[in-house]
């Protein structure tokens, strides 16, 4: 990236000098003594944005003073100014999940810029961008030494395509890298590697420039790098394609909730269950589209591991990002993992020149605060399906039963009033559990049954104390004679290649290994639906007799339908609580008071008998964490292995699209595109396509694992000759959009409410009979009938994915009014052209008696300002009419522009292309 001087600002440029080194670099304190403000008292978070502005602060730029004097009075106004600004990040991360469409989207602007008569190099990315290959490892293997291999050679067989694709990107634009398969998870390489903390660049006139490490991703967990101090969220990958292109990310001058941590972990607790708690606490409050920043004395004790995996789970906790400061344990960090000696001298110099750095004056204005003494924690699970649903270890069996008695539709305060009482025994027995024999083997399932417990994910395989934690409980449960249930299907899959370096050194991965826990992949495996199938004779069991089967996973989601289709209710732990619940087998064993199975004496285990020492665990880890590892595994990390240099790919400008593939096709974003755009269109006469509950998240919009061949999708691919076994899975198709149409609202425990209890994407059609969404929506556009969504609160939480909008928009749907939006989704549907509304006045689906019989009409579109207030009439089914009013979250002014084009991207294509002409 070329940093170009503001012409108002280049006052506030100073030069830095550390060592033997001098670096230019836009002064905060210069800014408030050139009169723009007092920005003392501002968080560091919003600083890192500050400092963005008078970095480009010129015309041309679409910054102005009066954008950078904002921020003065946001202190002033007790941490409020919502004002619109343009923000350029540093740098984009991807991961391959989301990063093959926008590679894709990217390849098909080149041909729609040639059609527009530009030039096909006008598209490259102007920032640099890393694409992290992490989705695509599936655990077909686990539980023998061979598994890993297995698993990599089964991934290049199904995803060759995708990885000769992104080959063929990597080659043919610019400031565009990919890290290969088998490397390790995208924010994990990002922590541990490619983020700086202080970037550096050249500016038109070669002088070196020094400001904070910034970036967008197209993954939500892309938050974890603010841990370190790197301001970063995650985007779609339409919003991250438009700022790889030069395009500033518009967004409102955000809110910033002060989170003080005091006081300090106790014996027998972890990172994970802090964050657990910090979820549960955050989601209450309520701090979606808010930053949140951590600080207090608390830190002074909270190694980076721990933050980084607090600031991973932001978006479980709703917020745009989770921020520490940088200090002492910053560098310390930094340091190592193997980064230079130089830049650590620049990083410390830099924050305390220039206001971000924390010591014990810091005390800066924040718009609302909670606090949490960490002596308080307590090892704890969230679940069943929501990381908010956080549960003290000690209640976990009996909320288990909770669980048991609403999927089975038992009152359960009744059961217990009736278990209680002296009165004659209920006529129905009182344990609703179920259990069901399993065909060729001396045990059953039961309701509770754990038949995945699995290491996995960014959250917690980027913490060496979580993870010595899990060998050291392995350690002892092998010493003891205990080992996994047989039922369980166990899995490790570290977010680098660092961590079987000290897993190893430590003696640990054998002790892993003869328990079950073998390594299967450097991958999100499990937390992103990539679990694998389990044992046939399980499945079948779990289906014959409706067990609700459990699945044990030290990630960050546990949304319906995302781990295994065989699961129901879904629990996330710290590693070493993952390994003692493939031990104890069973979500009903009560993990402090009941035996987690016998010795070889026959002696009763418990927890505390495996538990390690706090001091275990340090000395482990200060001993095999090196920095001589990271150097070591990060050395290469663009070269990948064999099979990775043996992918060959073509040489060319443009893509030249295969008109036979089933993973890489030309989306139709761009064909037949005008070089004009016109103005929004009104919602006339629109018919509903489904009407959805709370929380339904972008896994039930866009879900990301396994489909069967049933599904539209699959009937897709079987009529293309796919066999069954190579349909691989939703995620991995993301660059075909016809199987991702097909699978928008297809994840298998959606709830549509126009059908009565129906579980999966269905709707009903034009003749009122209930058919797939993908089936209705093609025969509703068939008729030329816009369509429209209903939905409660929350509406597209979780993962960043831009195909839970992208797919709402080519099956038809102009508007979606819900209750509230989560921030990325809500951004994602501008981006591709269909209008966010949200109730007023206390409407909902439910108050308004909405059935899906209704048609919506929405006018005023066409000169509507941002979060405009507009009447909607509905004409229900009886003929009646009923007329609300309704927010249009069209936020920015920019925003009403890309609508206007019909997405982001448009607009971008449009504005090059005249740039051209």
């Amino acid at each position: 990236m070329t940093i170009t001087v503001g012409k108002d600002t280049a006052k506030t440029r100073k030069t830095l000098k550390v060592g033997d080194q001098s670096v230019a670099y836009y002064s905060i304190p210069a800014a408030e003594a050139a009169g723009l403000g007092d920005f003392s008292k501002l968080p560091a978070a919003l600083k890192v944005v500050l400092e963005n502005l008078l970095r480009f602060e010129d015309g041309g730029f679409s910054v102005s003073v009066d954008d950078i004097k904002a921020f003065s009075a946001w202190a002033d106004n007790g941490g409020k100014n919502p004002r619109e600004i343009a923000y350029r990040p540093a740098r984009v991360l991807m991961q391959d999940f989301t990063g093959v469409p926008a590679v894709v989207d990217l390849a098909a602007m080149r041909d729609g810029i040639v059609a527009l008569g530009g030039d096909a190099q006008q598209i490259n990315p102007l920032n640099p961008v890393d694409l992290v290959i992490d989705h695509s490892v599936m655990i077909d293997e686990f539980g023998n030494p061979r598994a890993f291999q297995m698993n990599v050679d089964r991934e290049y067989e199904r995803n060759m395509e995708r990885y000769q694709f992104l080959k063929w990107g990597q080659g043919a634009f610019n400031n565009f890298r990919v890290v290969p398969p088998g490397t390790g998870i995208c924010h994990q390489v990002n922590l541990e590697y490619l983020a700086q903390t202080v970037w550096t660049d050249k500016d038109q006139n070669g002088e070196e420039v020094a400001y904070p490490d910034t970036l967008v991703g197209t993954d939500s967990h892309t938050t974890m790098v603010n841990g370190l101090a790197v301001l970063g969220w995650g985007v779609g990958g339409i919003e991250a394609e438009a700022a790889m292109l030069g395009q500033p990310v518009s967004m409102l001058i955000p809110e910033v909730v002060g989170f003080e941590l005091t006081g300090e972990m106790v014996e027998g607790t972890t990172g994970t269950d802090l964050v657990l708690k910090v979820v549960e606490m955050l989601r209450e409050l309520g701090v979606v589209g808010k930053f949140v920043e951590f600080y207090g004395a608390g830190l002074d004790v909270l190694p980076l591991a721990d933050r980084a995996t607090i600031a991973n789970m932001a978006p479980e906790y709703g917020a745009t990002c989770g921020f520490f400061p940088i200090d002492g344990e910053t560098l310390r960090y930094l340091r190592n993992t193997g980064r230079y000696e130089d830049r650590i001298a620049l990083v410390e110099a830099y924050a305390k020149e220039n206001g971000f750095w924390r010591d014990e004056n810091y005390a800066p204005v924040y718009t609302d605060t909670l606090h949490l003494d960490m002596g308080t924690i307590v090892p704890a699970i969230s679940g069943p399906k929501r990381p908010q649903d956080y549960t003290p270890l000690t209640q976990a069996s009996s909320a288990f039963m909770d669980v048991v008695n609403e999927y089975r539709g038992i009152d359960s305060s009744k059961a217990a009033d009736e278990m209680a009482s002296e009165g004659p025994a209920p006529t129905e027995p009182m344990d609703p559990r179920k259990s069901q024999a399993v065909k060729g083997a001396d045990y059953s399932l039961r309701d509770g049954s754990v038949v995945i417990a699995s290491i996995t994910s960014c959250t917690n395989t980027s913490n060496p104390y979580v993870m010595i934690g899990a060998g050291l409980v392995a350690r002892k449960a092998r010493a003891l004679g205990l080992n996994s249930k047989p039922w369980v299907k166990t899995s490790l899959a570290p977010g680098s290649q660092v961590v079987s370096e000290y897993l190893e050194a430590a003696g640990l991965q054998e002790d892993l290994d003869a328990i079950g826990f073998n390594l299967v992949g450097y991958g999100c495996t499990t937390c992103i639906g990539n679990s694998g199938p389990i044992q046939q004779e399980l499945s079948e069991a779990i289906a014959e007799g409706d067990l609700i089967a459990t699945s044990v996973l030290s990630g960050n989601r546990n949304f319906e339908g995302r781990i295994s289709p065989d699961v129901r209710a879904n629990y996330l732990a710290s590693p070493p609580l993952v390994v003692a619940y493939a031990l104890a087998g069973d979500m009903n064993v009560d993990m402090i008071n009941d035996p987690l199975g016998q010795d070889k004496d026959g002696n009763d285990v418990y927890l505390k008998d495996i538990w390690p020492t706090s001091a275990e665990i340090n000395e482990l880890v200060e001993r095999t964490v090196t920095r001589e590892a990271f150097q070591k595994k990060y050395a290469d990390v663009f070269k990948g292995d064999e099979k990775w240099q043996a992918v060959e790919t073509t040489d060319s400008e443009t893509y030249d699209w295969p008109a036979s593939s089933t993973y890489v096709q030309n989306p139709p974003y761009f064909k037949g595109m005008s070089k004009d755009a016109g103005t929004i269109k009104n919602v006339e006469n629109a018919k509903v396509l489904a009407v959805l509950g709370d929380m339904v998240t972008t896994d039930h919009i866009s879900p990301a694992g396994s489909f069967k061949d049933t599904t539209p999708a699959g009937q897709y691919l079987l009529d293309r000759q796919v066999p069954v076994r190579e349909f691989n899975s939703y995620g991995s198709r993301r660059g075909n959009h016809e199987v991702m149409m097909r699978g928008t609202f297809a994840n298998i425990r959606i709830k549509n409410e126009m059908l009565d209890g129906v579980e999966g994407g269905y709707t009903k059609g034009p003749d009122g009979a209930q058919t797939s969404i993908f089936d209705a929506a093609m025969a509703y556009e068939e008729a030329g009938t816009p369509l429209v969504i209903f939905a409660g609160e929350q509406y597209g939480a979780g993962s960043s994915r831009d195909w839970a909008a992208k797919g709402t928009a080519l099956l038809g749907v102009k508007a979606v009014i819900a209750e509230s939006f989560e921030r990325i989704h809500r951004s994602n549907l501008v981006g591709m052209g269909v209008v966010p509304f949200e109730f007023t006045g206390g409407d909902t689906r439910k108050s308004l008696g909405l059935t899906g019989e209704e048609t919506v009409t929405i006018e005023g579109l066409d000169a509507v300002k941002p979060l405009q207030e507009m009447t909607a009439k509905i004409t229900m089914g009886d003929g009646s009419v009923k007329e609300i009013t309704v927010k249009c979250r069209i936020d920015t002014a920019v925003e009403i522009e890309y609508i206007e084009n019909g997405g982001v991207l448009h607009y971008v294509l449009r504005n090059l292309a005249k740039a051209a002409a």
